[in-house]
């Protein structure tokens, strides 16, 4: 669980800082080479979810889900200054615990 946790975390950060690349050049007007990191760092995104344990790739994928709102509100906090506020807090506690059902349930 502490793998497939770490994997996700490290996906979810580089999915995010690949985004915003492309985010920062075609919003913030930041130039076009902001895009080469960005695409190394989605490709380290698509990598990362590779790496976690499951019986099927859209398993990972929608587990990851969770993952993703929590490492984009703390994304939120640290990068953008804004405190997520209790409505952010409680649906990504609800988000979370949907990922670890979808992943760590027992299969019958």
């Amino acid at each position: 669980m502490l793998r497939a946790t770490c994997w996700y975390l490290l996906a979810a950060l580089a999915e995010i800082g690949g985004c915003y690349a492309f985010y920062a050049w075609l919003r913030l007007h930041r130039s076009p080479l902001w895009t080469l990191p960005g695409v190394v760092s989605l490709v380290a995104f698509a990598w990362a979810l590779t790496r976690v344990e499951a019986d099927a790739a859209g398993r990972i994928f929608a587990a990851y889900g969770g993952v993703y709102i929590f490492a984009s509100l703390g994304w939120l906090w640290l990068v953008e200054g804004k405190t997520p506020d209790r409505c952010d807090l409680a649906g990504v506690a609800l988000c979370l615990v949907g990922s670890g059902v979808i992943l760590f349930g027992p299969r019958g």
